[in-house]
């Protein structure tokens, strides 16, 4: 198995710690968190500290995109055609394509090659379920589409007979299809 990266070595309070300062600095003055560091017992450089913090800041920006994605989806996406499934399915995809990116940049020193095996296996089985739910998701909002279109012809042709202006035909039709006015 490959060697840990010294930051992973760190003991969990010294990490946690490392974790808040670079929030605190931004992400930025490594030269600083490496003295600090050093002042604390620790040989990290400079280097070993910014890639570790290049894969928290990334880790948190997919939080915060993810979840500013989520809180505008609850607050503004009627879900009569299941549109938050979708939205919730397609983050999911995302966060699977980048994890698999983070995979093949990973070095041997990240990650055992046997370890990057047996988690690329687990994300395509993960992706396949992705993909059928994906496809059956887009099939029921076809069958919902295709009945509301149906009910709209059949009210439609009910109106018509039942002797309603074409506007007010028109306007059931709008509503039952959920188009705009």
């Amino acid at each position: 198995m490959a060697p840990r990266n010294k930051v992973g070595q760190l003991p969990a309070e010294v990490r946690d710690w490392l974790d808040k300062a670079l929030l605190n600095a931004n992400f930025g003055d490594y030269v600083a968190l490496e003295e600090a560091l050093r002042a604390k017992g620790f040989a990290i450089s400079k280097s070993s500290i910014h890639r570790y913090g290049q894969k928290i800041e990334r880790r948190l920006a997919a939080i915060k995109a993810s979840t500013e994605a989520a809180r505008l989806l609850t607050e503004g996406a009627a879900d009569d055609q299941d549109a938050r499934s979708e939205a919730v399915i397609a983050l999911v995809q995302t966060e699977m394509f980048e994890s698999i990116v983070n995979l093949q940049e990973a070095t041997e020193e990240d990650i055992d090659p046997a370890e990057r095996i047996g988690l690329l296996s687990s994300a395509a089985k993960n992706i396949a379920t992705l993909a059928r739910a994906s496809v059956n998701q887009k099939k029921f909002r076809q069958e919902v589409q295709a009945r509301a279109q149906a009910a709209a012809e059949n009210v439609e042709k009910i109106a018509k007979k039942g002797g309603l202006s074409a506007e007010s035909v028109s306007q059931l039709r709008r509503e039952i299809l959920g188009i705009a006015q």
